[in-house]
This record gives C-alpha cells, sequence and structure tokens, in this order.
C-alpha cells in the first residue's frame, strides 16, 4: 500500500514537471511572456556617433520576447552600445561607437541569467 502512495507522488511530481517545461519552452512559463513578460518594455536606444565597431554574441538560455527584451536592455544599458536580439538564430547583434571589452558584454548579459557562448566580432 505503501508502494502505491510513494508511487502516486512520484507520478504527480513528474507530470507536474514536464507541464511546467513545456510552458516555460512555448514562452508561457513565469520566466517567459506568460508571467507578466509584457511588461518588459525595450528602451529604444540611438547611438550618437559612428559606429566604430560590431559584435554578434550567441546566447544560450533565451526562450521568448521577454528574454529577448531583457537582453536588449542589458546591453543596450551600457553606453556606447545598442543591441538587436534575433531570438530564433539566438543571437545578439551588437553596434558600438566606442571599443567595448567583452567582459564588458558578457557580464550585462549573465547578470540577467543568460549564457553567452561566443562573441564575434564583425566588419564595419
Amino acid at each position: 500500500m505503501g508502494t502505491y502512495i510513494v508511487l502516486a507522488i512520484v507520478l504527480v511530481v513528474v507530470i507536474f514537471s514536464i507541464k511546467s517545461s513545456k510552458q516555460h519552452f512555448e514562452g508561457e512559463g513565469s520566466c517567459c511572456s506568460g508571467g507578466g513578460g509584457n511588461s518588459v518594455k525595450v528602451k529604444k536606444k540611438k547611438l550618437d556617433g559612428d559606429i566604430v565597431a560590431r559584435k554578434i554574441m550567441h546566447i544560450e538560455g533565451m526562450h521568448c520576447e521577454k528574454c529577448r527584451k531583457r537582453v536588449e536592455n542589458a546591453i543596450n544599458r551600457i553606453d556606447g552600445a545598442v543591441a538587436n536580439v534575433n531570438l530564433k538564430k539566438k543571437i545578439a547583434q551588437v553596434s558600438m561607437t566606442k571599443e567595448i571589452e567583452d567582459g564588458t558584454l558578457i557580464s550585462a548579459v549573465e547578470y540577467e541569467d543568460y549564457k553567452v557562448i561566443q562573441i564575434e566580432r564583425v566588419e564595419v
């Protein structure tokens, strides 16, 4: 009898875990759009000056529009940088009016709990 109760509890936990994971990857979980994602606004930013450098950041962990907005806002807070995130390609295209160290870009993104895999410099 005790074995059946334990199995029932484990089954319930597994079902809720699968349901939660499915919601997350469909953008309906609490970290994604279903949990207030529309409340995150991208702060529009226009750079003053000439673009002197461009970088492409490959980022893991972005699943939805809220994730995209959070990453764009994180990079846009850096003086001299503006980002355009492509969610499907899991990249951020960063334009800069001055040289910005990779570490500064990585810190901004990883502070938001995403993982930067690679940064490529693109010819201007």
